[in-house]
């Protein structure tokens, strides 16, 4: 036993964070929670609320940047790819969008031997989205319409309710020490 380089419980439990919660595996279970792809609308838009407004939307392979501190926090960006459908009754026009989901998340310790990301709820303004028309009259019902903010608001809404939901709570809970009783009882 003398051949290993002893540490305090501290330090152990320090290494034992930065070791377990890297940058992989946080954009692993983000993909996991977020899934593939999801559709939002019909949506009513513009005046009179004459606008109706479709879109399916693709996710893709999530990202996170860690920042090891007082605490270990990441910086996730997950980003998407948007058809989006505009019926006017008389006309349809279809966008091309692509955008991104900003999101925070902290790694915590809790009681009894939990390991805990804590996920913070993206707003409006964590969503980026950018919009493309085939045509100048795309554009001015794109405009006219408000269909950027209703995206960013529908988007931030629906990762919310994500976040929200018992299978997402669930998986955002690590029980290090139910694994630990697991492994060492080889049950």
């Amino acid at each position: 036993m003398d051949t290993h380089d002893y540490v305090t419980y501290q330090e152990w439990g320090r290494n034992f964070f930065e070791v377990a919660v890297t940058e992989e595996r946080v954009a692993a279970a983000f993909a996991d929670i977020a899934g593939d792809e999801f559709e939002m609308g019909p949506m009513s838009q513009g005046p009179g609320r004459i606008a109706k407004v479709t879109a399916k939307v693709r996710i893709q392979k999530p990202q996170a940047r860690r920042t090891i501190g007082d605490t270990i926090t990441f910086a996730i960006h997950i980003p998407l790819e948007i058809d989006l459908l505009i019926d006017l009754l008389i006309d349809k026009q279809r966008f091309v969008v692509d955008g991104d989901i900003a999101l925070r998340a902290t790694a915590r310790a809790a009681e009894p031997l939990l390991l805990i990301l804590d996920v913070a709820k993206p707003r409006p303004s964590d969503i980026s989205v950018h919009v493309s028309s085939n045509s100048l009259r795309g554009e001015v019902l794109r405009l006219l319409a408000g269909v950027d903010a209703e995206i960013r608001r529908f988007i931030a809404q629906h990762v919310c309710d994500q976040i929200d939901a018992p299978e997402s709570q669930q998986a955002q809970v690590i029980d290090v020490g139910g694994m630990i009783d697991t492994a060492w009882t080889g049950v």
